[in-house]
């Protein structure tokens, strides 16, 4: 599977609660992280056991991101160092409920163009599937180009935006992960069963995973629902359970695992990596996900 997104360095604020207009507070600490939807999402599946191939741009400071990588066994060919721009970042504050608060700067991820794309593309095969999600320059199209090529696209609209959400190559897409919010924003519904069937109607080829927060995650594929509850567990940082489920969830659609058997897994697997400070090191092992048991709430 190709991942082809944003590598960021992470700069966490340990937060008592989160800054306010005009206000200036003393944080409880701070952490670096390797981090990026791009690249936790290709950590999610490759720790999920799916071989990936991530593709995308960091800066000059962006190579311990690529030694991460490279440590968990992500092919990182198609990863190159854009010598006039920093590695993206992010500055994210974490609140003492858990609760996170972020703010990007795309840096490298704002160079991926057209050029780049088609180099990438040229290396895969119809068919293969390409996970896309919101942090990068030119994702229309990266999708639409995809579509063209005959390979399957995944896409996390993450960040959402009012272009992405009434983006003509989203026809383009196979599989829809997404929140409550992003699916509003595509769908102006707001209940869960009502946007998966608003987004079926709009995108009629496409698989609809959607997460609903404290109410657990719900599919549809045009013909039947199936959903899933959240676990108790202690709740530390929520800042890659997002990027862990949608991992989890693509190497359960690899595997051509049964839906329910997918949504447990993937369930199971962002509650582990929410009771984890930090991002990327928060994506938790195959072998621990299905060895865990957890209380349903």
């Amino acid at each position: 599977m190709l991942c082809l997104g944003s590598l960021n360095i992470d700069h966490v604020y340990s937060m008592d609660h989160f800054v306010q207009a005009g206000e200036t507070v003393a944080s409880l600490g701070l952490t670096d992280h390797c981090g990026g939807k791009g690249l936790n999402q290709a950590l999610a599946l490759r720790r999920a056991g799916c071989p990936v191939f991530m593709a995308g741009m960091i800066g000059r400071d962006g190579h311990p991101l690529l030694e991460l990588l490279r440590q968990n066994g992500v092919d990182t060919t198609h990863v190159r160092v854009e010598e006039e721009q920093p590695t993206g970042h992010a500055v994210i504050q974490v609140d003492k409920t858990g609760q996170n608060c972020i703010v990007i700067y795309g840096g490298a991820n704002q160079c991926i163009d057209p050029t780049f794309i088609d180099s990438v593309y040229s290396h895969f095969a119809p068919g293969d599937v390409v996970l896309l999600q919101n942090e990068i320059s030119h994702l229309p199209y990266a999708m639409r180009r995809a579509g063209q090529l005959g390979l399957r696209v995944a896409l996390n609209p993450s960040p959402m935006t009012e272009e992405l959400a009434t983006c003509p190559e989203l026809e383009a897409v196979s599989w829809f992960i997404l929140n409550e919010l992003e699916g509003q924003a595509i769908t102006g519904e707001t209940e869960g069963k009502k946007i998966c069937l608003a987004m079926r109607k709009k995108f009629p080829h496409a698989e609809i995973m959607l997460t609903l927060g404290k109410a657990g995650c719900l599919y549809y594929d045009g013909q039947t629902f199936a959903g899933h509850g959240i676990y108790d567990v202690p709740v530390v940082d929520t800042t890659a359970a997002g990027d862990t489920f949608t991992g989890y969830f693509l190497a359960g659609i690899s595997e051509g695992l049964p839906i329910a058997g997918i949504l447990e897994l993937a369930s199971k697997a962002s509650s582990l990596a929410v009771s984890v400070a930090g991002a990327a090191n928060s994506i938790p092992e195959r072998a621990a996900v299905e060895q865990v048991r957890l209380k349903a709430t």
